[in-house]
């Protein structure tokens, strides 16, 4: 059993007596540390963000930057976490507040703290290194090698951001004496058993996936937590309490990722930042998925077993995993049983899962098709909720469609397979009067519905829009090359 305490800024503060949906961000303020700041509550506006020490392999480790708004403070037991206040002073300022400063990137200030600690996140990124040949400046990447997309989730109101960008852009390499760079050199704290009674209301994580399952059949009205970045909205937005939270994020056996000869097994506990680093391009549809998936500080805790368990119709990740014609394995005292993905929604933010099961992992079967695409419809190009998500992954032979799968989003109570558009393409010619001739019927799948975000109408025509987008950038020319050839 753990101590009961969470290591701040480099001092084990106590977590006795904090109730049990406390979340992180209320509980920093509540102890004095208050540069971290509430703006939206729900992980839009990167106010809050803390740095997280997390595993970097066997035996090293990566400061990864959250929402701490998001994350009950009780997940943080036994773990290390640094916050604005705990990477410099007034008297003597962190590098990266130094060259903010100096940039004229902080204005209000408000935000300024969480873009310190998703830029500090960069700084001391083990694979940032400048390129051997610049650019010549580009937009989103720096001559430091500093990735722009760091901050992505991060908002200001203020600057504009190009004096951000710039204080990113003019940042060094860590000094090797810097106590945080030197930090990721040794294993981060492992996750301890907890089991903690507050006010009547428990949290719980257990010591491994047997326990875990006992614990769901035991107590069917237990709220099982992966990254909370669901969770967390329904706690400060909705005042949902959770009489049981069950944490699973850091299970082992719900944390592998395997390639095998004809499967990709991943873990549903990984999160989103973890599945791209780990497949590192090798699945194309997900690679094109996950950056256009939130923001880095959601990816870097939401798994991909929550997004499917919170079963969303316009969650983003299900379009393209019904593509890849994924199945998903859940886990009870009985054992695995294996479901495809597209039998596993049953309705509206429903599904076929019992109460006694987790999702343990996504099974990706081998091989790959040949041309894949994701298409996310929304009013911002990043860190935003799709109107609609559609996802492609087709087969070609000789320029004939011998496969296809249509993953759809946001235009039903579910995500679900356009099955009568895959059928209109089967079998004829990749071509744009195959193409043409499809797209109509994908216009008419699903039964999209008017709200805030878009129109029915709107909808239904980007459904029709997105396969004649497919072709024109360039899968269709690709294969007329390949047949004239």
């Amino acid at each position: 059993m753990a101590d009961n305490v969470v290591t701040v800024n480099g001092i084990r503060r106590p977590l006795d007596d904090v109730p049990v949906n406390t979340n992180a961000l209320d509980w920093l303020r509540s102890v004095g540390l208050t540069g971290s700041k509430e703006g939206c509550a729900e992980g839009e506006c990167g106010a809050c963000a803390m740095l997280v020490l997390g595993p970097d392999g066997d035996d090293a480790s990566a400061w990864v930057p959250v929402n701490s708004c998001l994350v009950l403070v009780h997940a943080l037991e036994g773990q290390e976490i640094v916050t604005a206040e705990g990477l410099g002073s007034p008297e003597a300022l962190h590098p990266v507040q130094a060259s903010l400063a100096e940039a004229g990137g902080s204005q209000c200030g408000y935000c300024t703290p969480g873009f310190v600690c998703s830029m500090a996140a960069e700084f001391y990124r083990a694979g940032r290194v400048p390129p051997e040949e610049p650019d010549g400046g580009h937009r989103e990447h720096g001559p430091n090698g500093f990735d722009l997309h760091a901050l992505s989730g991060n908002l200001c109101r203020c600057t504009g951001y190009r004096p951000i960008r710039d204080a990113a852009y003019a940042l060094g390499m860590p000094d090797p004496a810097d106590a945080l760079a030197e930090r990721r050199f040794r294993s981060a704290p492992g996750p301890a058993p907890a089991d903690r009674v507050v006010d009547g209301s428990r949290f719980v994580r257990p010591a491994g996936l047997d326990e875990t399952l006992r614990l769901l059949r035991d107590e069917p009205e237990a709220t099982v937590i992966a990254g909370a970045t669901d969770w967390g909205v329904e706690v400060n937005l909705r005042g949902r309490r959770a009489a049981l939270a069950v944490m699973i994020d850091r299970l082992p056996e719900l944390r592998a990722l395997a390639f095998r000869e004809d499967v990709i097994e991943i873990g549903a506990a990984l999160t989103l930042s973890e599945i791209e680093g780990r497949l590192a391009g090798r699945v194309p549809l997900l690679a094109e998925l996950v950056p256009q998936f939130a923001s880095r500080l959601i990816r870097n805790s939401a798994t991909i077993g929550g997004n499917l368990g919170t079963a969303s119709p316009i969650g983003d990740a299900a379009p393209a995993l019904l593509a890849l014609d994924a199945r998903v394995v859940l886990t009870s005292l009985d054992g695995d049983r294996e479901v495809e993905l597209a039998e596993y929604f049953s309705g509206y933010r429903e599904t076929v899962r019992r109460t006694d099961e987790l999702i343990r992992a996504v099974r990706i079967p081998l091989p790959l098709a040949s041309v894949t695409a994701f298409h996310k419809i929304a009013k911002r190009r990043f860190d935003d909720i799709s109107s609609v998500a559609i996802a492609f992954a087709l087969d070609l032979d000789g320029g004939v469609v011998t496969d296809a799968r249509i993953g759809l989003g946001g235009v039903a109570a579910t995500p679900l397979r356009a099955r009568a558009t895959e059928q209109r393409l089967i079998g004829e010619p990749w071509d744009i009067a195959t193409v043409r001739a499809a797209s109509a019927v994908l216009g008419s799948e699903g039964t999209p519905m008017s709200d805030h975000r878009a129109s029915a109408d709107y909808r239904a025509l980007m459904l029709s829009n997105s396969l004649l987008k497919l072709y024109s950038a360039g899968a269709g020319a690709a294969e007329r090359k390949v047949v004239t050839a």
